[in-house]
């Protein structure tokens, strides 16, 4: 979101939230994550200090309600708003870009993990098919308890499928933060493809 709300366009979009009516800064952090579909939230360290420059420049002012500081927007923070209505608006479009690209994305990294994920456990329930039928044309082992193992049964499959869904699921929030970049999801999904093959080959 760096290009968004670079040389002080965040300062200016608080404004325009506080412009709706008073809010404490964890609402404003919500605000944002909800505009943008919940796959960027501001950080406290974000957001805060630039609540505490708008009050010293006169912008926004705080009340003391239950131990929370509630932030509103003054009559000079309303006429710096009608000043750069242009670039408010100009703001807005950018944003709205912006969330379409990262919905497109997040949905192509999704895709993409979940295609790589379903082809290899596909082949892993083949590969542990295929040594269960091995088992079956093997010599009877000697009387005894025995434990079943089948490709649904294996304990390590599923591990298995758990690290794979917790990978996935630390991606989309990763995504959904907005701390990986373009050129880091593409290298994620070049290890991962790349960890899928050497997994394939030995199943060969």
């Amino acid at each position: 979101m760096s290009g968004v709300f670079s040389h002080g366009r965040l300062r200016l979009y608080l404004l325009k939230l506080l412009d709706d009516g008073p809010k404490h800064g964890y609402e404003l952090i919500r605000l944002l994550e909800d505009r943008f579909l919940g796959l960027y939230a501001p950080s406290a360290g974000t957001i805060y200090p630039r609540l505490q420059r708008l009050e010293v420049e006169g912008l926004v002012a705080h009340t003391a309600v239950g131990g929370r500081k509630v932030y509103e927007i003054t009559e000079a923070g309303r006429a710096e708003l009608r000043q750069r209505a242009a670039e408010v608006a100009a703001l807005e479009s950018d944003i709205s870009a912006s969330v379409q690209d990262l919905s497109a994305l997040a949905g192509e990294i999704q895709t993409e993990v979940r295609g790589s994920v379903r082809d290899l456990k596909r082949e892993l329930r083949e590969a542990a098919r295929q040594t269960r039928r091995t088992r079956w044309e093997a010599p009877s082992p000697p009387p005894g308890p025995q434990r079943a193992a089948g490709p649904e049964g294996s304990p390590l499959l599923a591990e298995f499928d758990q690290r794979l869904a917790a990978f996935t699921v630390e991606v989309g929030a990763l995504v959904r933060a907005g701390r990986l970049s373009d050129a880091q999801l593409r290298t994620a999904i070049r290890v991962l493809d790349g960890a899928l093959d050497g997994l394939r080959r030995m199943l060969r």
